[in-house]
């Protein structure tokens, strides 16, 4: 089989017809030198005609399964498998335009290992956003270019140097989300050259939380990454109080109290769980057997001190190889 030069991993659970959307947008691209890896953490099959049509539309597909769900658990399964230079993790609702990938096999030409790209948020970020290079100094203070999972692309160099996702973190963890932004954080803390670039286009829905106690619940729960990423990355004092206390004072200085303030009462429940969860702990962290480990803490060792050792590590590695 052809080696692809990029290999799109994606995690899915629980969605059909948003992930038949996805399938279509990449059989429409006008560059095809890719894989799609599918993680699927359903406990059926819902998803066999989905594939077939997938392949019949000429896609180059794997099919892995995992269980329990968990989607950064599911990603490093994925980046194991992987056969690509250059990694990417779609999620299973957004959708490319047609010539995405085209684009971004022009910007991963000559680019050197160790490097990461962050293509535009459609629905977010304005097209008049110039292309950047992302800074760890801009990014711990959260005043960088926004970087979800769905739009970062990295050399498979960069795993092997950091290691993959930490499965602590994420959908179908306590700390529910916040595993991309720690990556990025791990990368850009490492060395990695990241660089946003406005030409390449991700669509994924803006979806606005309804007004119910389900709803505020899972903020909260994705907020607890969030916290958790304060403490493991030791952000300044100042960006966690502003971390803390905007998602309750934004909504009070408009003069908005009702769905707006419920939601962010709850994003700083979950913020605050999150730093205090953290220094606790947050439980095992999933080891591959391949290239793309991540770290886990010695016998005895507190969670937060092994990821800093191993950041540490990461760092001294980097700065040898640059030597």
């Amino acid at each position: 089989m052809h080696q692809p030069l990029l290999s799109l991993v994606v995690a899915t659970v629980g969605r059909t017809a948003e992930l038949a959307g996805l399938f279509a947008s990449l059989a429409a691209q006008s560059w095809r030198g890719f894989e799609v890896i599918v993680v699927d953490q359903n406990g059926d099959d819902r998803l066999d005609a989905i594939l077939a049509q997938a392949r019949q539309e000429g896609l180059a597909l794997s099919h892995l399964r995992l269980q329990p769900a968990n989607l950064s658990a599911a990603r490093n399964l994925g980046i194991d498998a992987a056969r690509g230079e250059w990694i990417g993790f779609p999620d299973d609702d957004c959708w490319y335009s047609p010539h995405m990938l085209e684009r971004l096999a022009k910007y991963f030409e000559g680019r050197q290992p160790a490097a990461g790209v962050a293509a535009r948020w459609h629905e977010l970020i304005d097209a008049s956003e110039p292309a950047s290079r992302l800074s760890w100094r801009r990014s711990r203070a959260f005043r960088d270019v926004p970087t979800p999972s769905f739009a970062l692309f990295f050399h498979r160099a960069v795993f092997q140097r950091i290691g993959g996702f930490d499965a602590r973190l994420g959908v179908g963890q306590w700390f529910g989300a916040g595993e991309e932004t720690d990556l990025l954080f791990r990368a850009l803390r490492t060395g990695a050259v990241i660089e946003f670039e406005p030409s390449a286009v991700v669509h994924h829905p803006l979806k606005e939380p309804p007004p119910t106690a389900d709803a505020r619940h899972a903020e909260r729960l994705r907020a607890r990454g969030a916290g958790a990423l304060y403490r493991k990355h030791a952000l300044p004092p100042w960006v966690i109080l502003r971390g803390l206390l905007a998602p309750v004072l934004r909504p009070l200085s408009q003069g908005r109290f009702g769905n707006e303030l419920a939601l962010g009462r709850a994003v700083m429940r979950g913020r605050l769980d999150g730093v205090l969860g953290w220094g606790r702990g947050g439980g095992p962290i999933y080891r591959s057997t391949g290239a793309a480990r991540t770290w886990a803490p010695e016998a005895g060792q507190d969670s937060t001190a092994a990821a800093d050792a191993a950041v540490q590590e990461a760092a001294q590695e980097a700065g040898q190889l640059a030597a």
